[in-house]
C-alpha cells in the first residue's frame, strides 16, 4: 500500500513509499483511511519520534474494513476517527479500538480527521488547568491547531481567554472562537492570569510563567519556538507567588475524549478550523504552509478522491 514515511534525506523528512499492509493485533481495527491531518510537532520533531521508514501520522479518519478480532470496538463499515502515535498517513491503518470513535454520517471525514491529536490534547490540557470559570487563561500560539481548540474549549468552560499570536493576521477568527483579548507579537498580559497553555516555549513561556497569579499553573504543551526556556527562579521567589510549571503530556486511551469532541462537533459547538485542505499528493505544499506559519488551525490531507 502507499504511505508517507519518514526519510531524513527527503524534504521535511517526508516521502511516499510502498509499504507492507498493516497486520492488526487482536484489539485493533483495520481502517481504510479517507483523510488525515498534519500536526506541527510530528513534522518539526520527526527525528525524535520516528525511525527511517516508519509511517507518519497521529490523526486519521475513515471506515473500518476489518473489526477487531477480540470483539471490541465498532463493526465493519463504521466510519471512525482515530488517534495513535504513527501510521495515519497511509491507505490503511491498524489502530487499537480504545483509541478511536465513531463518526456520524453527517460529518465530513476531513473534519473528523482534524480532531484527534490537537483536539484531544486541547481537551485534556483544559481539564488539567482545573476549574477556569471566571478566571483568566493565557493561550500562547493560539493560532495553531491546538491553540484554536484550547481557545474554544476554555471559553466554553467559562474562562476569560487571552490569545497570544505572533502576527496580526494570525489572530483572524480567534474572537469568534471565544477569545476575549488578543495579544500580538511581544505584547504581554497587563493583568495576572490563572492559567497558561503554552505552545511556543522559549522566552514567551518564561514571561508567561511570570504573569501567573497565586495558585496558578503554566502547562507547556508545545515548543514551536525551538528555543530554550530560561526562568530566574530567584526572581520568582522574590515575587512570593505560589504557582507551578508542568510539561504537559497527552494521556491514552483517547477514544472517549475523541468521542466527546465529535459530539461537540455534531452539535455545532466546535470548529476544527481547517486552514488548508487538499489531496495527499500535495503533502509538500501542506507541510511548507504549516511549518511556515501560513495555516490558521489545521491542515488536512484527503486520501480518497472527491473528498
Amino acid at each position: 500500500m502507499r504511505a508517507l514515511v519518514y526519510d531524513p534525506e527527503a524534504a521535511h523528512g517526508v516521502r511516499f513509499a510502498e509499504v507492507e499492509e498493516p497486520e492488526p493485533r487482536a484489539s485493533e481495527a483495520l481502517i481504510e483511511v479517507e483523510a488525515a491531518s498534519l500536526n506541527f510537532g510530528e513534522l518539526a520533531f520527526a527525528a525524535r519520534q520516528l525511525l527511517p521508514g516508519e509511517i507518519f501520522g497521529k490523526d486519521a479518519a475513515g471506515v473500518v474494513v476489518r473489526a477487531a478480532a477480540d470483539g471490541s470496538g465498532p463493526p465493519e463499515g463504521t466510519r471512525v476517527a482515530s488517534f495513535a502515535g504513527t501510521g495515519g498517513w497511509a491507505e490503511r491503518r491498524a489502530v487499537d479500538t480504545a483509541n478511536l470513535a465513531a463518526v456520524p454520517a453527517a460529518i465530513d471525514p476531513g473534519v473528523a480527521g482534524a480532531l484527534p491529536a490537537a483536539g484531544v490534547t486541547a481537551l485534556q490540557v483544559v481539564r488539567r488547568l482545573g476549574p477556569v470559570l471566571g478566571r483568566r487563561v493565557l493561550v500562547t500560539g493560539a493560532s495553531g491547531g491546538v491553540g484554536r481548540f484550547v481557545v474554544q474549549l476554555a471559553a466554553q468552560a467559562g474562562a476569560h481567554v487571552v490569545a497570544s499570536v505572533g502576527r496580526p493576521e494570525r489572530a483572524e477568527g480567534l474572537t469568534s472562537l471565544g477569545a476575549a483579548e488578543i495579544l500580538v507579537g511581544s505584547a504581554r498580559p497587563a493583568d495576572p492570569v490563572f492559567g497558561v497553555v503554552d505552545n511556543v516555549g522559549g522566552k514567551l513561556l518564561a514571561e508567561a510563567f511570570g504573569r501567573l497569579e497565586e495558585g496558578g499553573v503554566a502547562l507547556s504543551v508545545g515548543w514551536a519556538s525551538r528555543e530554550p526556556t530560561v526562568i530566574d527562579f530567584e526572581e520568582e521567589r522574590m515575587r512570593g507567588v505560589r504557582k507551578r510549571l508542568e510539561p504537559f503530556t497527552v494521556t491514552a486511551p483517547f477514544g472517549a475524549d475523541l468521542g466527546y469532541l465529535i459530539g461537540l462537533l455534531e452539535r455545532g459547538r466546535l470548529d476544527p478550523q481547517i486552514g488548508w485542505r487538499g489531496p495527499w499528493d500535495q503533502v509538500g505544499e501542506a507541510i511548507d504552509a504549516l511549518l511556515g506559519r501560513r495555516v490558521p488551525g489545521k491542515a488536512v490531507l484527503d486520501l480518497i478522491p472527491g473528498h
